[in-house]
Protein backbone atom coordinates (compact mmCIF):
# COMPACT_ATOMS: atom_id res chain seq x y z
CA UNK A 1 0.00 0.00 0.00
CA UNK A 2 1.28 3.61 -1.22
CA UNK A 3 1.80 6.88 0.62
CA UNK A 4 -0.83 9.09 -0.29
CA UNK A 5 0.64 12.34 -2.40
CA UNK A 6 -0.69 14.94 0.39
CA UNK A 7 0.94 13.53 3.49
CA UNK A 8 4.39 12.64 1.60
CA UNK A 9 5.10 16.70 1.58
CA UNK A 10 3.88 16.91 5.11
CA UNK A 11 6.98 15.36 6.17
CA UNK A 12 9.48 17.55 4.73
CA UNK A 13 7.59 20.79 6.67
CA UNK A 14 9.96 21.08 9.31
CA UNK A 15 8.93 24.57 11.72
CA UNK A 16 10.47 25.70 15.05
CA UNK A 17 8.54 23.90 18.13
CA UNK A 18 7.27 26.85 20.80
CA UNK A 19 7.93 24.08 23.70
CA UNK A 20 11.16 22.35 24.84
CA UNK A 21 11.30 18.42 26.10
CA UNK A 22 12.45 18.35 29.61
CA UNK A 23 16.06 17.40 28.92
CA UNK A 24 16.07 20.06 26.28
CA UNK A 25 15.71 22.56 29.12
CA UNK A 26 17.62 20.88 30.83
CA UNK A 27 20.60 21.55 28.12
CA UNK A 28 19.37 25.28 27.54
CA UNK A 29 19.94 26.03 31.74
CA UNK A 30 23.61 24.49 31.76
CA UNK A 31 24.27 26.57 28.90
CA UNK A 32 23.31 29.48 31.08
CA UNK A 33 24.79 28.35 34.66
CA UNK A 34 21.43 28.29 36.30
CA UNK A 35 21.34 23.27 36.31
CA UNK A 36 24.24 21.92 38.44
CA UNK A 37 24.15 18.37 38.21
CA UNK A 38 22.01 16.45 40.97
CA UNK A 39 19.15 19.07 40.83
CA UNK A 40 15.57 17.68 40.34
CA UNK A 41 14.48 17.44 36.64
CA UNK A 42 10.31 18.34 37.80
CA UNK A 43 9.12 21.55 38.39
CA UNK A 44 11.70 23.31 35.81
CA UNK A 45 11.28 27.13 35.15
CA UNK A 46 10.16 28.01 31.94
CA UNK A 47 12.76 28.72 28.83
CA UNK A 48 13.62 30.49 25.77
CA UNK A 49 14.33 28.50 22.95
CA UNK A 50 17.99 28.85 21.86
CA UNK A 51 18.48 29.29 17.80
Amino acid sequence: MSQHTSLKSANKIITKRNVLKRFERIDVMRAQGKWKEGDRAFGLPKTKHQD
